[in-house]
């Protein structure tokens, strides 16, 4: 491959973690992810910033994506410095230091009939 692909700062508008699960855990646990790709050679440092309609932005929250990796990272596992909570609209910002391809995901299992939602985040830069 010639270089990196991907963006060094992204946004993902709409996040929703729901309060319960229909299905055993941990695979059918409703959860919301960023999925990030680093392709280049050199490890990525990420940091993501949740932000609300009601209160001051949480963050950031710190994660390292090896050269050539990729990771799955769950909104509802993330709990340093703070919880992301259930049942609460959020958008979040991921920036990296290198380039990085970011997706979003949503498993929402409140039913039985699970819902997948999966779509890029928007590359700001």
């Amino acid at each position: 491959m010639p270089g990196p692909i991907g963006k060094t700062r992204w946004a993902i508008a709409e996040g929703y973690i729901p309060g319960w699960s229909h299905g055993p855990a941990p695979a059918m646990e409703s959860h919301e992810a960023v999925c990030i790709l680093n392709a280049g050679d050199e490890e990525a440092n990420i940091r993501i910033t949740v932000y609300y309609a009601d209160r001051e932005p949480a963050g950031p929250y710190r994660f390292t994506v090896p050269g050539r990796r990729t990771a799955h990272l769950r909104f509802n596992d993330m709990t340093d410095p703070e919880p992301i909570p259930r049942e609460t609209p959020y958008a979040s910002v991921i920036e990296s230091d290198r380039p990085v391809v970011v997706q979003h995901t949503r498993l929402d299992s409140r039913q039985a009939e699970n819902a997948l939602l999966s779509t890029l985040a928007y590359a700001a830069e």
